[in-house]
């Protein structure tokens, strides 16, 4: 879905004009219309704005051009498993198991991976392959990389 039918669908779920709109992102309503008939495409600072308008991630204001995984769990996100910062914004990078509040809740691979192995093991993925996926899988993700490089 391109960018201009995310807005528009968005502002028409929520029952606003695309005056309304313009008022809460301090922009015209020509500039509105412009984004929803695909001639131009909202700024960063707009896109942040619109994200908190309409409480998505800016990745799905744009379409969702790519997919987002954890990098602490390396889960798919979404906007609803999405963490959040401290001021509310979406954090893009973490679920919001492994990032909340502004911290980390996993203090190494191995408490994220027994966690994990602990809680998602079944009948038709036992624990052993839920341990060796994590453990081929954690060690790639920025999170542990860049903890790794600072020790």
């Amino acid at each position: 879905m391109e960018t201009k039918d995310v807005l528009q669908r968005l502002r028409t779920e929520k029952k606003m004009t695309q005056d309304e709109l313009a008022e809460k992102v301090f922009v015209t309503r020509q500039a509105v219309s412009r984004w929803e008939k695909g001639e131009t495409t909202p700024n960063v600072e707009t896109l942040k704005l619109l994200s908190g308008v309409f409480d998505v991630s800016i990745n799905t204001l744009l379409g969702s051009p790519r997919q987002l995984i954890c990098q602490c769990c390396g889960m798919p996100l979404e906007d609803g498993t999405m963490s959040r910062e401290i001021n509310g914004s979406f954090n893009e990078d973490y679920c919001k198991w492994c990032y909340a509040d502004g911290e980390f809740k996993y203090d190494s691979e191995q408490q994220l991976i027994d966690f994990c192995v602990e809680h998602t093991a079944s009948e038709s993925w036992p624990a052993e392959q839920v341990r060796a996926h994590m453990e081929a899988v954690v060690p790639q993700l920025r999170h542990w990389k860049k903890r790794q490089q600072e020790s």
